[in-house]
């Protein structure tokens, strides 16, 4: 059974590294300065010898004389002042029964003693030699008790720096928990953007591209919504024909009677069916745009040619005229998008434009070279949109006042789709009058990935 471990809080983690560090640059700070501190009582213990010594240059005291082998009645055996004559006779020592060996080393030198080690200063004047030694135990423990007492500053500023970086930390987290505070909170249908006021610089860009995640999320959900909406309110009425339809069949008497409501009803089928289609094709292009896929290069030509290709047969048995103009310059261009998408928009401009040609009319299909762009433009020989209609048939399930005789089943949404794809792409649909065959033009500009290449270039 596997066991999920939760995260350590940033909080802990920033606490454990802080005090961490604390503790190491103590501890190591510390062994410098004990071993510093020892170092300084060696020259300081050193330099009271040497002073010792020199003090002692100008001859004996003749008290000390007059005593030399009585026993003071203060000895002190950590510290020892002997006496010679040049001639190796002791004619003084500070510790009766501690007496050294005479040594013939000048300065500095430890000698073993009495089981013991001591540190020996030598000294030669012109009628003596003046000997001053220390017990190197009695010294050393001097020397740890000074260092000691030179850590007790750090031993309490340790502790109290913890507790300054403790409550820092804990100080300049308060709006981070502030924040999970709120989020925590909130209902799984609470999308309105997270204050960033009093965040930190480093956390104020994650905080940003949280509430544009929740943007977009706030945006999917609405169409979501509507999506489910227009879907429910478009089907009902083509579920109702059919079981209209259903019961016409039922209901006819003769094979004359059966035969037409068959075919109103295989009709109904087909309609419903290219409803379904095209709002499973709007669904998917809308998830597609909330999802902000990377663009790749697309070749526009390429598309174009493989719409017209697929638009074909529905146009020949209309006979439609339906004709693709590419210019050299624009057959190797290409665009930033999506491949799918983009064959989808331009499919139904073009099936569009057949659908609503009446029979014998035209439709003609351009790719034109534009300054850092490539436009797609769709004209026919239909009836055109009035233009107080043009931005309302990009809307879904709308559908514009028929004329020219022409009646067309639809759904309302190519022009939609093609819209939605559009905007995906950074652009939109372009609706006017076609100059030369007099009914609708319709016009997408895509920038052009090469312009884009140079311009970053340049």
């Amino acid at each position: 059974m596997s066991v999920l471990r939760r995260p350590s809080s940033l909080r802990l983690r920033l606490l454990a590294f802080l005090l961490a560090a604390i503790a190491v640059t103590a501890l190591v700070q510390g062994a410098l300065a004990y071993r510093h501190a020892l170092a300084q009582a060696d020259e300081l213990f050193d330099y009271q010898m040497q002073q010792t010594a020199f003090a002692l240059r100008a001859g004996l005291p003749p008290d000390a004389r007059a005593g030399g082998g009585a026993r003071p009645e203060y000895q002190h055996d950590e510290l020892i002042v002997q006496v010679w004559t040049n001639e190796g006779l002791r004619i003084f020592e500070s510790a009766v029964g501690v007496a050294l060996p005479q040594i013939a080393v000048l300065g500095f030198t430890e000698v073993q003693a009495r089981g013991t080690t001591y540190r020996v200063f030598s000294l030669q004047t012109r009628s003596q030699v003046i000997q001053v030694a220390q017990d190197m135990a009695a010294r050393r423990a001097m020397a740890r008790a000074l260092a000691l007492r030179s850590l007790l500053p750090l031993a309490v500023m340790a502790p109290l720096l913890a507790l300054a970086v403790w409550w820092a930390v804990g100080r300049l987290l308060a709006p981070v928990e502030r924040v999970r505070g709120q989020l925590a909170r909130r209902q799984a249908d609470d999308l309105v953007p997270v204050s960033d006021a009093g965040l930190p610089s480093e956390l104020q860009p994650l905080v940003r591209e949280f509430n544009g995640l929740l943007a977009r999320v706030q945006h999917a959900f609405e169409a979501q919504q509507h999506f489910v909406a227009d879907a429910a309110h478009e089907l009902r009425s083509p579920l109702a024909a059919l079981k209209l339809q259903v019961q016409g069949l039922q209901r006819a008497g003769d094979a004359g009677a059966r035969a037409l409501a068959i075919e109103r009803l295989a009709g109904g089928i087909d309609r419903a069916t290219r409803l379904v289609e095209q709002l499973l094709v709007l669904a998917r292009q809308e998830a597609q745009a909330t999802a902000g896929a990377p663009p790749k290069p697309v070749v526009l030509a390429d598309l174009a040619r493989q719409a017209v290709a697929d638009v074909a047969p529905a146009a020949q048995q209309r006979g439609v005229d339906l004709g693709l103009a590419l210019p050299p310059e624009a057959e190797h261009a290409s665009v930033p998008g999506q491949p799918q998408a983009l064959e989808i928009l331009l499919r139904n401009l073009i099936d569009n434009a057949v659908k609503y040609t009446p029979q014998g009319g035209v439709v003609d299909v351009q790719l034109q070279a534009q300054p850092g762009h490539l436009a797609l433009v769709v004209d026919d020989s239909g009836p055109g949109i009035a233009p107080d209609e043009r931005e309302r048939v990009l809307q879904r399930f709308h559908r514009g006042p028929q004329g020219g005789g022409t009646a067309v089943a639809g759904s309302g949404l190519g022009l939609a789709i093609a819209e939605s794809i559009a905007r995906m792409h950074g652009t939109r649909l372009e609706l006017d009058s076609a100059p030369r065959l007099g009914g609708l033009r319709v016009c997408v500009r895509l920038a052009r990935t090469a312009d884009r290449e140079e311009g970053a270039h340049a």
